[in-house]
């Protein structure tokens, strides 16, 4: 049974036909799903969702897209979500995005960094082209003390042993799938079977042979047999290490029904 770490359900195309989106992930062994927020508008509905079934989990943060929302009233709404959260995410930084701007990024990451620490809850990463950056807040502000994931991995095999280090796990998407990629199968030989994550990031990110199509969290077994076939271990081994991973990242002690 897999555990699909970054999913957004909340998304309308996916949760338009949810109990279809959760019985194709179900057939496909997909039983646990983590949610996170993008922003704060969204987080009231993944709330909701996540009292649907005890399958989903529900996480609560600001984009870096949506950075220049995190205010103190922001701030302090999302500690109020923090009794029902799993984790704190999707937070972090994103220099290829031309706006919010770096400054206005690297403050509103800290600052959600310092309520997961304080609520004790780990975190879901979003770094794209700043992970000196990130890395080093990271490591400012205690996050090896909660620890977290690197969602959607995109850095080296190098960065990894960075990543570790911060009790960080390290999630593969879709990308891993692509027959133009290098870093993803890469990383996913690089990364200790104990510390590593799988995602769909749905409804992007769609694997081939589905690339180019709104992403499933079903898809998430493409994802896991190239993973399988990379490493050379079973697809029921990978199955059981990713699943029991994401089981201890979110303090959850017992596998999703």
């Amino acid at each position: 049974m897999f555990f699909d770490t970054h999913c957004h359900l909340d998304d309308p195309s996916l949760s338009a036909d949810l109990s279809g989106i959760l019985a194709g992930a179900r057939a496909a062994g997909v039983t646990g799903f983590l949610v996170p927020g993008v922003h704060p508008a969204n987080w009231a509905r993944i709330a909701e969702l996540s009292k649907l079934s005890s399958a989903i989990h529900p996480a609560f943060g600001v984009h870096p897209m949506h950075a220049d929302l995190v205010t103190s009233e922001t701030l302090d709404a999302l500690a109020a979500f923090t009794p029902h959260a799993r984790a704190i995410g999707e937070i972090g930084l994103d220099y290829q995005l031309s706006s919010p701007s770096r400054d206005c990024q690297r403050e509103a990451f800290r600052a959600q960094v310092r309520v997961a620490v304080q609520a004790k809850l780990p975190l879901l990463l979003h770094c794209r082209k700043a992970f000196g950056d990130l890395l080093e807040i990271a490591r400012e502000e205690g996050i090896a003390e909660v620890g977290g994931v690197m969602h959607a991995f995109s850095g080296s095999p190098e960065l990894v042993r960075d990543c570790l280090r911060l009790n960080l796990y390290i999630s593969l998407a879709g990308t891993v799938t692509y027959q133009n990629a290098v870093r993803p199968p890469a990383v996913a030989l690089a990364v200790p079977l104990e510390h590593l994550l799988l995602e769909t990031d749905a409804p992007d990110l769609a694997p081939e042979p589905h690339r180019g199509t709104v992403n499933r969290p079903e898809y998430l077994l493409e994802t896991a047999r190239r993973v399988a076939e990379l490493r050379e271990v079973s697809l029921e081994e990978l199955a059981v290490a990713t699943s029991n991973n994401a089981r201890k990242l979110l303090r959850l002690s017992h596998p999703s029904p």
